[in-house]
């Protein structure tokens, strides 16, 4: 397993949820963290303030993720702060329930630049490094929605899906560079999309619960730390889908 102690990761997405968890427990394995946010400042600062607290540096990277503009943000800043990404955690996106004939093409291109686009946008900026060091971990936080439609709709289950088959090209494109590409397809984390929505409960899982952020955020430190695993998707889903 690779150490991690003074690697370079940028979680988007990372000032609450399953970003936040991520970019902790990162810093506790070592990498100093590059947290990416658009509109929680204040959520973000706490983060920020617990990865300091470990020891480890971190920057504050203001940016909507569905800008063009957003990646050379997001890299050059943390370029700039803390050195070449060496771990890039696509994780920032957005859920928009529409029933079918509410959805049209404005709001489905609305979540596919947000959830997919952005993923392409970000993992291209930070390749061209990695394979120059040798060294590079690409992961993204993927749905179950993905496997099977989920709840929120057409829309979000295609760039969820959509993030698997980039997933699986930067893959098979980037092996033996010393790069992987692996994805997490997280189902019902208790996160605040799950706790303010009273029709999601825990009887929808097979285990009874809701999964907790730092279930996923401990598989993420795995990917970061293991050169041998890519192409993969992780199922982090207490059984909702079996595979």
């Amino acid at each position: 397993m690779d150490d991690l102690r003074d690697r370079i990761a940028l979680v988007t997405g990372a000032s609450r949820g399953i970003g936040a968890a991520t970019a902790i427990a990162l810093a506790e394995a070592g990498c100093n963290v590059a947290i990416g946010y658009n509109n929680s400042r204040k959520a973000a600062e706490a983060v920020a303030a617990r990865v300091r607290e470990l020891g480890r540096q971190a920057v504050l990277i203001p940016a909507d993720i569905a800008a063009h503009a957003a990646a050379e943000t997001l890299v050059g800043t943390t370029e700039a702060e803390l050195g070449g990404v060496d771990v890039l955690i696509n994780n920032a996106g957005i859920n928009p329930v529409y029933g079918i004939d509410e959805l049209n093409l404005e709001r489905w291109q609305a979540t596919l630049q947000t959830n997919l686009t952005s993923s392409f946008m970000v993992s291209q900026r930070v390749i061209p490094g990695m394979r120059q060091r040798g060294w590079g971990r690409l992961v993204m936080m993927s749905s179950v929605a993905a496997q099977i439609g989920g709840v929120i709709g057409p829309h979000y289950a295609a760039s969820k899906a959509g993030q698997l088959g980039l997933m699986r090209s930067y893959a098979d494109l980037l092996a033996g560079t010393g790069v992987t590409s692996n994805a997490i397809a997280p189902a019902l984390i208790a996160t605040d999309m799950i706790n303010d929505n009273p029709d999601i409960t825990p009887d929808l899982i097979p285990a009874g619960r809701f999964g907790q952020v730092d279930e996923v955020a401990a598989l993420v430190v795995h990917l970061a730390q293991n050169a041998y695993i890519t192409g993969q998707t992780f199922n982090v889903n207490g059984g909702k889908v079996m595979s």
